[in-house]
């Protein structure tokens, strides 16, 4: 009977333990690094490997990922709405003015889904959480910052394309608006600033920037005689050319922001954190120093990845990325 109560004893103190470890250390969003170590290890070394593929092949997806992970969080948090295709049901993301025909990489996810199902024996990772270690993966080969991304995200069964249109930052945004627009979901002016900075990578299309081109006048003369000429006033056929984000589009470095203090920012929504406003001190900082541009793009990657997750019993872990289950 004695040794009944002990073992009794010991597989509660054992259970406390093991719900300490899942709960700590950062409970409050009910993410945690370690999510998949017991699941599934191989998880995050077979993301890594498709993405690495991926971005050899070419150099371009890295912004393209990155840029999935954000376009997905700001639209009613992170869980992967992005990449539902449209359905009698599903007014897909994916057909609102900011991804249209320019969200790019979600062949990359159905190849990581696919291998990551595979190594797993079943779907056990989530698209979500897919979608926010690819982010960092890609930064991380292009050159630039590591952090530990909390998982444990689930997937939403809906999406929505009015809230996308709403939600996702413009780019001929002002100051005002870029700042309401990630107040919206908890993130501050040094978020904005330093998150920005994840277009020191990839490319825009002419069609962001040829207002900017032909009317701004906080504009250097010869980068926008520059942008003119790929992108002319008159006709439609030029608005898919692209000019690249920073000059070293493929390099995680600190251009971006150099550029901006020579008003040589591509977007308007770029060069609206330098010239005047309440960012201008960020900006300049971290065109100056690299290891504060990284320490805080990691701790805003986090915080972003932060906004509200699916966890728990609610939404699910979808098979195919593109589907409800």
């Amino acid at each position: 009977m004695e040794s009944k109560g002990r073992n009794l004893f010991l597989a509660v103190v054992l259970l406390s333990i093991t719900s300490a470890a899942f709960s700590s250390p950062h409970h409050h969003t009910g993410l945690t690094p370690y999510y998949y170590n017991y699941a599934c290890p191989q998880a995050l070394p077979t993301i890594r490997r498709v993405v690495k593929a991926a971005v050899k092949k070419e150099r371009r997806m890295g912004a393209s990922l990155l840029r999935l992970h954000f376009h997905d969080c700001f639209v009613d948090g992170c869980d992967a709405s992005v990449l539902l295709d449209p359905t009698p049901t599903i007014d897909s993301e994916k057909l609102a003015g900011a991804n249209n025909n320019s969200a790019r990489g979600f062949e990359v996810i159905d190849q990581i889904k696919e291998e990551v199902n595979k190594v797993c024996g079943r779907a056990v990772v989530s698209c979500a959480d897919i979608l926010a270690v690819a982010a960092r993966d890609s930064v991380v080969l292009l050159g630039g910052p590591w952090w530990n991304v909390r998982l444990g995200r689930r997937d939403s069964t809906t999406a929505s394309r009015t809230t996308a249109n709403m939600d996702l930052p413009a780019p001929f945004m002002d100051l005002n608006a870029l700042t309401s627009s990630f107040q919206k979901q908890g993130l501050d002016a040094k978020d904005l600033v330093v998150l920005s900075g994840g277009h020191t990578l990839g490319f825009a299309q002419c069609f962001t920037f040829k207002d900017r081109a032909h009317n701004d006048s906080n504009i250097h003369p010869k980068f926008a005689k520059k942008l003119k000429t790929l992108c002319p006033r008159s006709g439609f056929e030029s608005n898919s050319n692209l000019a690249k984000l920073d000059p070293t589009s493929t390099r995680f470095d600190t251009l971006y922001y150099k550029n901006l203090l020579k008003q040589k920012g591509l977007l308007g929504s770029d060069q609206a954190l330098f010239g005047g406003g309440n960012t201008d001190e960020l900006v300049r900082t971290y065109s100056e120093d690299t290891t504060t541009f990284w320490k805080d793009f990691a701790k805003s990657m986090v915080k972003m990845g932060n906004i509200k997750p699916l966890t728990g019993n609610l939404g699910q872990v979808r098979n195919n990325c593109r589907r409800v289950n």
